[in-house]
């Protein structure tokens, strides 16, 4: 079997971690006699300074015609002054993930045990901590009009408009059901709706889909308290539901419940193609110097192997080898703890690779 791979390393550390991931795929290959077959392409700041544009037409195109997407990451410092038609964030990704039709955003937020103390929080908190977290990804504020007028004061005033349907908030929230089936049965829909209407259609509309899943019990909270209970009761949490701005702030609180936001995973599914890339950014600071936590790279391939090629035996493969190397003790910088020891990126993609033979 032979699975087609866009890769888009993008900019900073996505270039250093893809790389590692890849390297694990190829173990996973060997042993399970697969073949993948990798073709890269431009995004980000570095289609920008190539081609003059975020997300070059051919870059859309391999990406149509692969079976999965694997991205690294984008953005940075020299590109953020540029006007929002061209940023990177804003003219890269979200396109992308609205061509390819990407409506939602998985991320799965696991404490490996052996990270218990590497959080900020503490351990008797973090014990026990498994969730996913689903976020709505191709509409709300990121995709509304957004314009800026100049009054007649001579101040300027801009505007982002909140717009969801009820198709797209049912084909969400139905994820959500259906993911908490194979789990523990519980959806935490988080919304706003004490304030906003769109969250007002969002609770009413969720109310209805739960109706046709008797066996998931279904609960709501506004987005602050879930904020709150996040650190302070996260134990609470199987499937949480969010729209698209709420999720993007709640997964990256959520990251440091797992350790680390090097630690996050993701997968953005809804069309014909997948994509998946690490929950991080670019991290331009530590970038070029083989510091960068691979593992949350390397965890979206499991979950590339799993979503998308149905290969849910590697997928759990690559997760023990995780899970082992952690026990063994090995860290990144992002979750060095006292008496550790300290690799870099390429070691410890080497460590896992180990782990899996």
């Amino acid at each position: 079997m032979n699975y087609r791979i866009a890769v888009l390393p993008g900019d900073g550390i996505g270039a250093e971690v893809v790389p590692q991931a890849l390297r694990v795929l190829d173990a996973v290959a060997a042993k399970a006699g697969i073949t993948f077959e990798y073709t890269y392409a431009l995004i980000g700041g570095a289609a920008i300074d190539a081609t003059g544009h975020p997300l070059p037409p051919e870059t859309l195109e391999l990406c149509r015609n692969s079976d999965a997407v694997l991205l690294g990451a984008i953005g940075g410092p020299k590109w953020d002054t540029l006007p929002s038609h061209l940023r990177p964030e804003v003219a890269a990704l979200l396109p992308l993930r609205k061509e390819l039709g990407l409506y939602a955003n998985i991320r799965p937020c696991h404490l490996f045990p052996a990270l218990a103390d590497a959080s900020t929080l503490k351990r008797e908190v973090l014990e026990g901590v498994d969730m996913v977290v689903i976020r709505e990804l191709t509409g709300g504020l990121y995709f509304g009009e957004k314009k800026r007028e100049t009054l007649e004061d001579g101040s300027e005033r801009a505007v982002d408009t909140l717009v969801y349907s009820t198709p797209e908030v049912e084909r969400i929230v139905r994820l959500a059901c259906e993911t908490a089936k194979n789990r523990r049965g519980q959806v935490c829909s988080v919304d706003k709706a004490n304030v906003l209407e769109s969250s007002r259609l969002w609770r009413e509309t969720a109310l209805k889909v739960a109706e046709a899943y008797p066996e998931i019990t279904m609960s709501h909270m506004y987005v602050d308290n879930a904020a709150m209970q996040l650190v302070r009761n996260p134990r609470q949490f199987d499937v949480l539901v969010t729209e698209n701005m709420f999720g993007d702030i709640l997964t990256d609180q959520a990251s440091m419940l797992s350790g680390s936001l090097g630690m996050l995973a993701s997968a953005s599914i809804g069309g014909e193609v997948a994509l998946y890339e690490p929950a991080h950014g670019s991290a331009p600071d530590i970038a070029g110097q083989n510091k960068a936590n691979p593992l949350a790279t390397i965890l979206s391939v499991a979950m590339m192997l799993e979503y998308s090629f149905k290969r849910v035996e590697e997928a759990r493969a690559i997760e023990a080898a995780v899970d082992r190397v952690l026990n063994q003790g090995y860290r990144t910088g992002d979750i060095m703890e006292a008496g550790k020891t300290l690799v870099n990126t390429v070691e410890m993609t080497d460590c896992v690779i180990n782990a899996l033979a």
